[in-house]
């Protein structure tokens, strides 16, 4: 056994290496290890005790006699085994630990570590890395893998892997180990599972320039009770909301207590809201009920994680050439929703109201909805209205109360993520461009499928969500690293 073991090691030992010192495991081995699916045995299914096989990748359980890995070393003379769990590596089967720092690589992209230092310098600079496979990349803006119609969720996942506070505390998970949940609660696997993605998305040490988020949907499935799948195209705004406050949630967080969640992104605002005469009524009843206290304005104080932006209709003419026209409209145009005047209607199933709303206080980062799909009983439908806006300084201080005016230091803000739907509602496909800090430089991903973008390119597409960040540095939340 011995022998054939030497073999083996003399087989996949590099050329520059003697046997005494030289790595257990080729280069060419380390292009089949993939630690992005979950851990389990690829016989038993199991996730106990489960080891990786080093020379081609496989996961079996358990390392003693008659067991998977066991057996899969006899039959197929593959002899190094990493556990996924302790990070320690054995030879089988002859059972004996390996301690060899060449293999340091391997645990580090199974697991990797991140400094307060190195975290402080991610958004300082925009060095490429080069993969074991030969590409190059930028640390956080790299592919994910559309497992099969996923890639709703994976916009949503890219654009928060580049919000700085909300990565920063991810990257380090010391800030979330020791959060208390119920016994049995499944929705810290999410917290875990979103750490995980965050540091394989920025490792600048990866064997491939891409990342696959089997783990974190997994999480997002099981989490969600099968809300959002892998195998079936979901909505982008639905899926951001409910991760938002799943995560802040399951951090502990609460409508009184905080979290980085809503520390990065919650803000607050005035709601005014009248109640309506039914329209069937007489004018002189209609008169006489609003004279009521029932019909008279409310104000409410309200907090939000994100702003929805309503679109006008898109009319339906064709110009000369019947070819449809493509209505556009200024950003500013659908802000004007938060001014404080401007009234809109909104029905329920038996009363109808006229709301307003004046923002009071506004979010570190900000997130916009634009709101594209109309939904009823048959189908849903698409406003392709292109948004038109800046890419920086939007000042959005004509939209705070008085009061808040005062108190807001900076209300002008620039766009860091900018999340597209491309085609029909049921069919369509997302993309995202995100603002990489370090180079100041756009890229656009859609899937695996990375490349840079002039900004101004942005503009032309049929934005869904943005992310826009406030133009403060020395931001208290971007420094953030505890809940």
């Amino acid at each position: 056994m011995m022998a054939s073991l030497k073999r083996e090691r003399e087989a996949v030992v590099d050329d520059d290496d003697n046997e005494d010192g030289g790595n257990f495991v080729c280069s060419s081995c380390r292009s089949v290890l993939d630690f992005d699916f979950e851990k389990l045995c690829s016989i038993s299914l199991s996730h106990i005790n489960v080891y990786a096989c080093l020379i081609c990748g496989k996961y079996f359980q358990g390392r003693g006699l008659k067991s998977h890995a066991y057996t899969h070393s006899v039959q197929f003379t593959h002899h190094v085994f990493l556990n996924l769990h302790t990070l320690k590596f054995y030879c089988l089967p002859d059972n004996y630990e390996i301690i060899d720092s060449s293999l340091e690589d391997i645990t580090y992209v199974l697991k990797p570590t991140f400094t307060k230092q190195h975290i402080a310098g991610l958004d300082k600079q925009g060095k490429l890395y080069r993969a074991y496979d030969g590409t190059t990349y930028l640390p956080g803006i790299v592919g994910l893998n559309n497992i099969k119609a996923n890639d709703y969720a994976n916009v949503v996942l890219q654009a928060f892997s580049n919000v700085p506070p909300l990565r920063n505390y991810f990257l380090e998970e010391e800030n979330y180990r020791g959060i208390r949940r119920p016994p049995g609660d499944i929705m810290f696997l999410l917290v875990q599972r979103f750490g995980e993605l965050m540091r394989k998305l920025w490792n600048p040490r990866n064997f491939k320039a891409h990342v696959s988020p089997h783990e974190m949907l997994q999480a997002v499935v099981l989490c969600s009770k099968k809300n959002f799948q892998i195998t079936k195209q979901g909505d982008a705004v639905d899926f951001m909301t409910w991760f938002l406050n799943a995560l802040h949630g399951a951090l502990g967080g609460t409508k009184k207590k905080t979290s980085i969640v809503t520390k990065a992104f919650q803000g607050s605002m005035r709601i005014f809201s009248k109640k309506l005469p039914h329209p069937d009524l007489l004018p002189e009843e209609k008169e006489a009920l609003l004279l009521t206290e029932e019909y008279q304005e409310q104000m409410s104080e309200s907090t939000f994680l994100f702003l929805t932006l309503d679109l006008p209709t898109a009319p339906l003419y064709k110009d000369e050439k019947e070819q449809l026209i493509i209505p556009q409209v200024p950003l500013f145009n659908i802000l004007g929703k938060f001014n404080g005047n401007t009234e809109k209607e909104y029905k329920t199933y038996k009363e109808n109201f006229l709301k307003r709303f004046q923002l009071t206080k506004l979010p570190p980062y900000l997130i916009f909805c634009i709101k594209r799909f109309t939904k009823n009983n048959f189908f849903v439908e698409k406003n392709p209205t292109i948004v038109n806006f800046p890419i920086t300084n939007v000042d959005l201080r004509e939209y705070l109360t008085e009061e808040a005016q005062a108190t807001e230091k900076n209300t002008t803000y620039d766009l860091v993520a900018n999340i597209v739907h491309d085609g029909k509602p049921s069919e369509g496909a997302y993309r995202i461009h995100v603002l990489h800090h370090g180079t100041g430089k756009w890229y656009e991903m859609q899937d695996l499928q990375v490349t840079d973008i002039l900004p101004q390119m942005i503009t032309l597409s049929e934005a869904y969500i943005q992310i826009w960040k406030r133009q403060e540095s020395d931001d208290d939340t971007n420094n953030h690293t505890g809940a």
